[in-house]
């Protein structure tokens, strides 16, 4: 975020030397909020973004603890006062940091890390740089390197994870009859994972009641009367910022299910980033657990399909409430 700020926010805080527990708390959440020590007790921080009320909050919780605390506005006084308040900020540092250690990541990526540890190192990594961004409120061309750097890694990373990951399209995306795709053949990469095997589950469920599926070890391997889907040039593949099975919702005209909406949600954060629901964690962990038992894509479908059916009623129950 890059914002234009005219007030500041300083919070004074000071604990009992007793006890260690109340300090670190307070500690740990005003490195969260990205606040700045001035000297010890004082930390400074722009006024926005719901931050006055995080730190009278903060200020509460020490004053019920024993401490002293205050939360008050702050003007600079002069433009070099603002200029300089806004260089306390400068995340530069923590962005050539963290940079180096993406960069690290890369060396190691496909020589010594088995698959499992590399998606380790990319769910951390887009942890730290996610992290970092939402407490950069004054970004610079260092946030730009960074964000270009762990570009750079995830595309590696899933060339590692997803051999043949497609590359998004720009064309529109027609709306089609889905009269026209019942009992066809379906053709995807083998070694299924999120949005493959999600948009397997969406075609067999919600599009075509008789579907047939190739498992292909090779996008090359896909037969000319079949519907390729979630590989390059496929039918059904990325466009713009979709991924295969947000496409497939907007082509057979299903994105008003609420349900289907917050899967689509689901499998695009877990398949390219983004904003997250709490269940993606834990659909992902199943569906790592399952591809590490089957080695069967069909059995792999049956499986994670019952999941699917599952987060598709809990979701539309939620969106009910």
């Amino acid at each position: 975020m890059n914002m234009k700020i005219s007030e500041w926010l300083l919070l004074i805080a000071s604990l009992p030397s007793a006890g260690t527990t109340p300090r670190m708390r307070l500690w740990r959440a005003i490195k969260a909020l990205g606040c700045v020590p001035l000297r010890d007790g004082a930390y400074l921080l722009p006024k926005a973004n719901g931050h006055e009320a995080s730190l009278a909050e903060l200020a509460e919780q020490t004053n019920n603890e024993g401490g002293q605390a205050w939360v008050v506005g702050v003007t600079a006084r002069t433009p070099e006062d603002q200029t300089a308040f806004v260089s306390l900020f400068d995340r530069s540092a923590e962005y050539a940091e963290f940079s180096s250690r993406v960069s690290q990541a890369k060396k190691v990526l496909a020589t010594q890390q088995t698959p499992v540890e590399v998606a380790k190192s990319v769910k951390r990594l887009r942890k730290e740089l996610e992290t970092l961004q939402r407490i950069d409120f004054f970004a610079n061309e260092s946030s730009i390197a960074a964000q270009a750097s762990w570009s750079d890694f995830e595309e590696a990373a899933n060339g590692v994870l997803s051999p043949g990951e497609p590359h998004a399209e720009e064309r529109p995306i027609p709306r089609l009859d889905i009269g026209d795709y019942q009992g066809r053949t379906w053709a995807t990469r083998r070694r299924l994972w999120v949005d493959r095997v999600a948009s397997a589950w969406l075609i067999q469920r919600f599009i075509d009641r008789e579907p047939t599926f190739l498992w292909l070890d090779s996008p090359a391997d896909c037969p000319k009367d079949a519907l390729g889907f979630d590989f390059d040039q496929a039918a059904f593949t990325h466009i713009g910022d979709k991924v295969t099975f947000e496409v497939l919702l907007a082509s057979f005209g299903l994105e008003a299910d609420p349900g289907l909406a917050k899967l689509a949600a689901l499998v695009h954060a877990l398949d390219v980033g983004g904003t997250s629901s709490p269940e993606a964690a834990g659909f992902e962990a199943i569906l790592s657990g399952a591809k590490s038992r089957l080695n069967d894509d069909d059995m792999l479908l049956a499986e994670i399909g019952s999941i699917l059916d599952s987060l598709h009623a809990h979701f539309n129950k939620e969106g009910a409430v």
